[in-house]
């Protein structure tokens, strides 16, 4: 078959490894446009990556009949907007985390995708590498006994007060730009939607939240290890300015044992896989192939054969209704769509 065709919006700084890299990697993905918010940004993108095709706005991206899926990493604050624009133009949709600004906006673009039969991918990447699927395997086993606790934390520094994900009206703030990895971690290991119990939160520059902290409660449910779910908590953490400098685990907690994660999220760099149960204590490392080209890999599958993936709109919407409940708890109002 003929590669799946795909354009950029904007000129993101996760661009280049989140599509570039493995597109050029793949021989069923091409990568054939971009636009950006001015021309000259466009051009040099185009430039760097050997992109052939340059547009002058979203508009003639989503109006191009030679394109088939576009890949959205625009600010938090118009995924929605231009998620939306891309099914009415007819092209399949692989859009950056958070899928939205708010829940509200995620169930508007969940209908949307619905109605459209297009593919619409919400690009938390740590889910399709093979860690992923051996940390949900090891926690399935029983090996650790039924789920008791599951925590996750993404803490990076970003001291740069320009940068996008430090203003409000982008819908920035830690929950949404690294905090959204930790929410999505501990429901996919619970398999149950949870309930905030408490939520901290320190405000930064731009006036959105620097640091978050949050506890919660899972009901009894389906979870791949938790047997009845009955008395299973956790908890995330994340900040982009705070005393936690860096810090990126999983770590879950069992009746049996527990399983920590070092760096679920770059699992080629170091990741690490360690399990203690029955008195015993084993490692499991050496991961290859980057979250990111798995990811495209499901992506084009689904495009191409209806292949099922797990991160749709309804998980979409569900990861996005805690974000909102974890703002809510911790005495702030959800996010707000770009005017």
């Amino acid at each position: 078959m003929p590669p799946l065709r795909f354009a950029v919006l904007g000129a993101a700084a996760i661009t280049p490894n989140a599509i570039v890299k493995p597109a050029a990697e793949s021989p069923s993905v091409e990568l054939t446009a971009v636009a950006a918010r001015s021309r000259p940004r466009a051009e040099a993108f185009a430039r760097r990556h050997a992109v052939p095709v340059v547009h002058d706005t979203y508009d003639d991206i989503l109006a191009d009949p030679d394109i088939d899926a576009v890949y959205n990493p625009l600010p938090n604050g118009l995924h929605g907007r231009w998620t939306v624009a891309a099914l009415e133009a007819g092209k399949h949709v692989l859009c950056e985390k958070p899928f939205t600004a708010n829940a509200d906006e995620a169930r508007l673009v969940a209908d949307a995708a619905r109605s459209s039969g297009l593919v619409v991918m919400e690009a938390f990447h740590w889910r399709y590498h093979p860690l992923a699927a051996r940390v949900l395997a090891i926690v399935g086993s029983g090996e650790i006994g039924e789920l008791r606790h599951v925590a996750a934390s993404f803490c990076i520094p970003l001291p740069r007060k320009r940068d996008i994900r430090w203003s409000v009206p982008l819908a920035g703030g830690a929950l949404m730009d690294v905090g959204c990895y930790p929410v999505h971690m501990v429901r996919t290991v619970a398999g149950t939607e949870p309930e905030v119990t408490s939520a901290v939160s320190a405000t930064g520059w731009g006036g959105v939240d620097r640091a978050t902290s949050a506890e919660l409660r899972f009901p009894a449910g389906p979870g791949p290890g938790s047997g009845s779910g009955e008395g299973l908590t956790g908890a995330i953490t994340c900040s982009m300015w705070s005393h936690r400098l860096a810090a990126i685990w999983l770590r879950v907690e069992g009746t049996e044992g527990t399983l920590k994660v070092r760096n679920p999220l770059m699992p080629h760099l170091f990741g690490q896989i360690k399990v203690t149960a029955g008195g015993r204590t084993r490692r499991e490392r050496h991961w290859s192939g980057t979250t990111y080209s798995y990811q495209l890999a499901a992506f084009v599958a689904a495009v191409r054969d209806g292949a099922p993936f797990p991160t749709g709109v309804d998980d979409a919407v569900a990861n996005m209704a805690v974000i909102d409940a974890v703002y809510r708890a911790a005495g702030r109002e959800p996010n707000r769509p770009t005017p």
